[in-house]
């Protein structure tokens, strides 16, 4: 009867095929990662154009508080806050919530689904801003009408390449 146990030999052998197997190259969408994922370089009218196909985007002062700094010391790591006044009910909620801005490669820094279950349409985070510009955030409600409400940002220290 041989005996069950893995030699020194088979078990060195099996790590060398495996990694030989890892550092196979693969194709080149797969090589690109999620750079494949990511929104286009373009105007910010473009980004818009390509969310909202053309739908009109009315002010969202009334309903909307959007708090950002005036003056971000580190572009890198700019903290905002969005709050949509919404009974968030299945009849009337925000469905969507967007953040972008104008100055960066890719305007479009954040995109948050929401859904009657959310309570609140309430977002914080932090976003990264290429240079000094207007940060736009844009309510989506779930009968299509689009909402924004925009804000200047002046950044001292840029957030690289956004």
């Amino acid at each position: 009867m041989a005996d069950p146990r893995v030699t020194r030999r088979e078990l060195l052998a099996a790590a060398a095929a495996a990694g030989v197997a890892c550092a196979w190259p693969r194709n080149e969408s797969e090589a690109q990662g999620f750079l494949a994922n990511l929104a286009p370089e373009e105007p910010v009218e473009a980004t818009l154009k390509r969310l909202f196909a053309g739908r009109p985007v009315r002010d969202g002062s009334a309903v909307m508080t959007f708090e950002a700094p005036l003056i971000a010391e580190d572009g890198g790591n700019v903290p905002v806050a969005i709050e949509i006044k919404s009974p968030m009910t299945p009849q009337s909620h925000v469905k969507a919530i967007y953040i972008l801005s104008d100055k960066n490669p890719r305007p479009l820094n954040a995109k948050v689904n929401l859904t009657p279950a959310c309570g609140q349409a309430y977002v914080a985070t932090n976003i990264r801003l290429a240079d000094t510009g207007d940060v736009r955030a844009v309510a989506e409600m779930q009968d299509g009408t689009l909402v924004m409400v925009k804000r200047s940002v002046r950044v001292v220290v840029a957030g690289c390449a956004a």
